[in-house]
């Protein structure tokens, strides 16, 4: 992949992750607010190796929401931009949606939702 598309993909995936945390219910936001988003290619080997999928869109690594008085694993949220494109076959109105269903999903699982619970929720 280019530099100028790996650029293009991260812009637009960052303006639809503010975008989406500026759309969030406040006191949602005030608990996703400070967990940090960063965007790869795809998953590292290391992931894949431990047995997640290549093709993976998403991940969310750390402790859930913290009880107030827990000392937790800092979360942080992964998407895979490439993985997502390819969801999207290559369409960036797609794309951008994608991005949006994948950071609400792994922002679910901050929350505590299993996957079960992003299911009711339609955020699978």
């Amino acid at each position: 992949m280019d530099k100028a598309l790996w650029n293009r993909l991260q812009t637009v995936a960052d303006a639809e992750a503010k975008r989406l945390m500026r759309e969030l219910p406040a006191d949602i936001r005030r608990q996703v607010e400070d967990v940090p988003i960063l965007f790869e290619r795809v998953p590292s080997r290391a992931l894949v190796e431990d047995g997640l999928d290549a093709d993976l869109l998403g991940l969310f690594v750390g402790d859930a929401y913290p009880e107030p008085g827990c000392d937790p694993i800092p979360p942080e949220i992964l998407l895979f931009l490439v993985n997502i494109m390819d969801e999207a076959g290559g369409d960036e109105d797609e794309y951008r949606r994608q991005v949006r269903i994948t950071l609400l999903h792994e922002i679910g699982h901050y929350l505590g939702l299993d996957e079960a619970g992003l299911i009711e929720r339609d955020l699978e």
